[in-house]
């Protein structure tokens, strides 16, 4: 009894939507299917798996949640949404880690032994993320919507992108995982290269000035390099770019 109030807690404490008690228990199929689990996995170590299977089997089709009754799940979890999330029968999670939808936690191998993920001690994993192997998932780790996890993660860090690389680490825990404020690496990089590129540019300029040299301006490549440079470097930046090159451009065309 006293791991079902927690649970309800729990959902107050993880999702602001939560406005009361009877909301709670009658529309978050997270906190269904992590009940029903609970029996189910009973079941599942009494040794009657079949009765085990039917109640996994009923629990997805009323939440859309999929919990093999096998899977060990401890305190304070909770499944936000929920929808279409797959925890596979091999899995292990520690005590309060959060899910949202779409997650899937699955195995790699036809091997009947431990062939899926393992989430220590408050792991967030973003909707849609898939972690997939007898991976572990560090303590306090945070998994990027959308990111595919196929090798340990370290704790404390943030992982995303496809196959996943840590790309933040943190010296202290934070439950939130704001989606919008994930770090890009790729980003990142694209950035870079902009930024040497522009530095190679105005090198040429110089000694093209020196020698004398005049050279046609492809008006194509430099459109499809402002496109990239709005996607990916922020509007002062672009700015500041832009305005270099169209000095430069009309330097040329002086010349």
């Amino acid at each position: 009894m006293f791991k079902w109030l927690e649970d309800i807690k729990v959902v107050f404490i993880k999702d602001p939507a939560a406005k009361g008690y009877l909301e709670v228990l009658l529309c978050y199929p997270g906190l269904h299917a992590l009940w029903l689990h609970r029996i189910a996995h009973l079941f599942f170590k009494l040794k009657i798996t079949c009765l085990a299977r039917c109640i996994s089997h009923f629990s997805r089709f009323i939440t859309g949640i999929e919990i093999h009754p096998g899977a060990e799940i401890g305190r304070r979890f909770f499944i936000d949404h929920g929808m279409g999330v797959v925890i596979g029968e091999t899995t292990r999670i520690e005590d309060g880690c959060l899910l949202y939808q779409g997650v899937v936690l699955g195995g790699t191998s036809l091997e009947k032994g431990k062939r899926h993920p393992t989430l220590k001690e408050n792991v967030v994993v973003g909707a849609g993320a898939i972690l997939l192997g007898p991976i572990t998932v560090g303590k306090g780790a945070k998994i990027g919507a959308g990111s595919v996890v196929i090798r340990d993660v370290p704790a404390q860090s943030t992982v995303i992108g496809v196959p996943g690389r840590v790309v933040e680490r943190e010296e202290k825990f934070k439950m939130d995982l704001e989606h919008g404020k994930l770090p890009d690496p790729v980003a990142d990089a694209v950035k870079l290269i902009l930024a040497e590129l522009n530095k190679m540019e105005k090198r040429l300029e110089k000694i093209e000035t020196m020698e004398g040299i005049t050279c046609k301006i492809d008006e194509y490549l430099k459109m499809r390099e402002k496109e990239i440079e709005k996607e990916f470097i922020s509007d002062d930046l672009c700015k500041k770019i832009s305005k270099e090159k169209k000095n430069k451009k009309n330097k040329y065309l002086a010349d």
